[in-house]
C-alpha cells in the first residue's frame, strides 16, 4: 500500500516534485563542481611543487639560515691575460655552493635515522658561473669596489655578474651561469631528478658514483645543443652526457645533473650537501617527523610540501583561495537555502492535502503512517535532486576538464632555510623569476559522489521532516472543515 500510494501521489504532483528536486539538484551540482575544482588545483599545486623537488619527498633538510651579513663567500674569477697591446680572449669558471649553506654528508643518516622516516637522501645544489671575452692592460673598476689588475687588464676579484667600467684599456666579455645538481647515484627514487623522465639515453648506473657522466635537461640540451655521447666541461673537468631528461611539468630542476661525489669535488665541498629530502613512512604523520628531525638535528630548518605551497602565487593561488573561500561558503549557502526551500515547499504541500490526510484518518490511518508516507515522498524528491544534481555537476566538471583554463604558478622565497635561494633546498631555483603555466581540471572522485548522494538523502529527509511534522498536526475534523 506505501509504494502504491507513494507512485501515485508522485505521478499526480510531478510539478511540485520536479521543483523540489531542481533545488536540491542545483545545490548539489554546485558543491561537485567547486569539490572538483579544488581537487584540479590541489594537483595542479602538487606539479609545482613537484617540478621542485621532484616525486616522494615530503620534506627537506637545510641548513639553519645564517645572519644577515655573515656569508663572506664571494666568488672570485682570475683570468691570464698576456702583457701585451693585443687583446687576450679567455675563459674562466666558478663552481658555487647555491646559498652558501652546506650541511655535513653524515646528516643524510641521522634523518634518515628519526622515527617516520623511511628514506632520506642527500643532494648538492650548484651554480656555475662563466665569464667569456676580450681583455687589454688597464684596471676594471666595478661599482661599488675595485677590483685591481695588475697591469694585465681583467678583474682579480668581484661578483658574479660584474659591472664597471675598464680604464687604460678595454674588455668585452659575456657572463652566464647554469645549475648543476650533485645526485645521489645510489637512491634515484628521491630527489629532483625523479620529476623528470628520461627521454634519451639512460639515468645514471649505481655504480657510477664517481663517474664522469651527466644527464642533462631537455630545454637546456636544446639551447645549447647538446645530445647523449657530446661531453660539457665543468671547471677544467670533460662529462660525457649519458641521458636526455625532461621535466614532467614546469622548468626542470637542474639544467645538468652529475654524480654527488663529482659534484662535491668540483665545488670543494668534500663530504658536504645542500639538502636532505626526505620520505615519511606514513603520510599521515609528516608533522611529528618534522618535529623529530627539528628536536634532533640541530642547527637544520625543515620544509614540508604544506609549507612551500603557500608560497605559491600567482592565478592558481588566487582561484585556489577563491574556490576554497568564496566557493565553499557559497556551496553551503545553497544548500541551505535549497533544503529550506524543499522543507517549505513540502510543508505547503501537505497544507493543500488537509482533506486527503484528514480523510485517510478518518479510514483509520494514524499520524506515524501519514507522516511515513510524506517523508516518503520527500525522500524520493531528494534522490531525484541527487541524480539531476550528480548529472549536472559532472558536466560541470567535464566542461571545466574540456576547457582546461591555464593557471600560472609562481613560486616566492618562504623567508626560511639555508639555501634561500632553493626554497626547499631544490637546485635551480635561486629565484621565481619565471612562472609556469598549469592547465586546470576538474576530477571527480568517488567521495565526492557520495558525499552528493548523501547530501540528497539529507534533503530528503528534511523536506520530508517539514512536511511530516505539518501533516502529524492534521486532524479528521480539518477534512470535515474543509468539506464546509
Amino acid at each position: 500500500m506505501f509504494f502504491t500510494y507513494l507512485r501515485r501521489e508522485l505521478r499526480r504532483r510531478r510539478k511540485a516534485a520536479l521543483v523540489v528536486a531542481s533545488g536540491l539538484a542545483l545545490g548539489i551540482a554546485l558543491v561537485i563542481i567547486v569539490s572538483s575544482v579544488s581537487s584540479g588545483m590541489s594537483k595542479a599545486q602538487d606539479k609545482v611543487l613537484e617540478s621542485l623537488y621532484g616525486l616522494g619527498t615530503d620534506m627537506t633538510v637545510t641548513k639553519a639560515a645564517a645572519a644577515p651579513g655573515s656569508t663572506t663567500d664571494r666568488p672570485r674569477f682570475q683570468f691570464d691575460a698576456k702583457d701585451s697591446d693585443d687583446d687576450a680572449t679567455q675563459s674562466t669558471d666558478r663552481v658555487m655552493v647555491q646559498g652558501f649553506q652546506t650541511l655535513a654528508s653524515t646528516t643524510v643518516g641521522k634523518v634518515g635515522g628519526q622515527t617516520g622516516v623511511a628514506d632520506a637522501v642527500g643532494g648538492l645544489s650548484l651554480t656555475v658561473m662563466k665569464v667569456d671575452g676580450q681583455f687589454k692592460r688597464g684596471e676594471f673598476k666595478q661599482e661599488g669596489g675595485t677590483a685591481q689588475g695588475g697591469g694585465r687588464g681583467g678583474p682579480g676579484g668581484g661578483t658574479t655578474q660584474p659591472q664597471g667600467e675598464v680604464q687604460g684599456g678595454g674588455a668585452s666579455f659575456d657572463v652566464n651561469s647554469y645549475t648543476v645538481y650533485g645526485t645521489d647515484v645510489t637512491k634515484q627514487d628521491l630527489g629532483p631528478l625523479t620529476s623528470s623522465k628520461i627521454t634519451a639515453g639512460r639515468t645514471f648506473k649505481t655504480t657510477e658514483t664517481d663517474a664522469e657522466v651527466a644527464v642533462v635537461d631537455a630545454a637546456y640540451a636544446k639551447e645549447k645543443k647538446l645530445s647523449t655521447g657530446k661531453t660539457v666541461t665543468i671547471h677544467g673537468t670533460e662529462f660525457t652526457i649519458v641521458g636526455v631528461s625532461t621535466a614532467d611539468s614546469g622548468d626542470a630542476a637542474a639544467n645538468l645533473y652529475i654524480p654527488l661525489q663529482q659534484a662535491q669535488t668540483l665545488s670543494g665541498s668534500k663530504d658536504k650537501v645542500t639538502t636532505v629530502y626526505v620520505k615519511a613512512a606514513d603520510s599521515q604523520q609528516i608533522d611529528s617527523v618534522k618535529s623529530a628531525i627539528q628536536k634532533n638535528v640541530t642547527g637544520t630548518t625543515v620544509t614540508t610540501s604544506a609549507d612551500l605551497a603557500d608560497t605559491v602565487s600567482g592565478s592558481l593561488s588566487t582561484a585556489s583561495d577563491l574556490a576554497s573561500s568564496v566557493g565553499k561558503w557559497l556551496s553551503i549557502a545553497v544548500l541551505i537555502a535549497a533544503f529550506l526551500v524543499a522543507g517549505l515547499l513540502t510543508s505547503s504541500a501537505v497544507s493543500r492535502r488537509v482533506r486527503e490526510f484528514g480523510t485517510l484518518k478518518a479510514l483509520g490511518w494514524k499520524s506515524g503512517r501519514v507522516t511515513r508516507q510524506v517523508i516518503g515522498e520527500a525522500l524520493v524528491n531528494g534522490l531525484m535532486g541527487g541524480v539531476l544534481g550528480i548529472a549536472a555537476g559532472l558536466a560541470g566538471a567535464y566542461a571545466v576538464t574540456a576547457v582546461s583554463p591555464t593557471l600560472t604558478a609562481q613560486l616566492g622565497s618562504s623567508g626560511g632555510g639555508g639555501a634561500r635561494g632553493g626554497m626547499m633546498g631544490g637546485p635551480g631555483r635561486q629565484t621565481a623569476s619565471k612562472a609556469l603555466d598549469i592547465a586546470l581540471t576538474a576530477p571527480v572522485s568517488l567521495s565526492i559522489i557520495l558525499i552528493a548522494v548523501g547530501l540528497a538523502v539529507a534533503g530528503g529527509l528534511i523536506a520530508g521532516a517539514f512536511g511530516g511534522w505539518r501533516a502529524s498536526r492534521l486532524r479528521p475534523a480539518d477534512a470535515l472543515r474543509r468539506v464546509e
